[in-house]
């Protein structure tokens, strides 16, 4: 041993410590860096089925979008055929209607 009183550690004894007392830090990164990591892989994993989920849904939208925009057209293609309909019915109508006057007269 050296010439220091017993009271005082020997530097072989602090260097000892301080070695014990870094790889305890060590340690504890270790164990904090591996959480992280564990957080970090399920954010991870989450965000992907996200991603997943938000690309079915876009696709969904266009696909609804598409089908809105042909049953919009068809609506208005039966508006129009309706209306068409309608009319030549009022202009048979009209000539029955006159037709009978004329018959009501002579």
């Amino acid at each position: 041993m050296t010439d220091t009183p017993e009271y005082f550690p020997s530097r072989l004894d602090r260097l000892e410590l301080g070695v014990l007392g870094l790889a305890e830090r060590q340690s504890n990164t270790q164990q904090q860096l591996d959480l992280l990591t564990d957080n970090v892989n399920r954010v991870l994993a989450r965000s992907a089925i996200l991603d997943d989920v938000l690309l079915e849904l876009r696709d969904s939208h266009e696909i609804h979008q598409r089908n809105f925009e042909e049953h919009q057209r068809n609506f208005q293609e039966h508006q129009r055929t309706t209306n068409a309909a309608l009319q030549s019915l009022e202009a048979i109508l009209l000539q029955l209607t006159r037709n009978h006057s004329l018959y009501a007269i002579a």
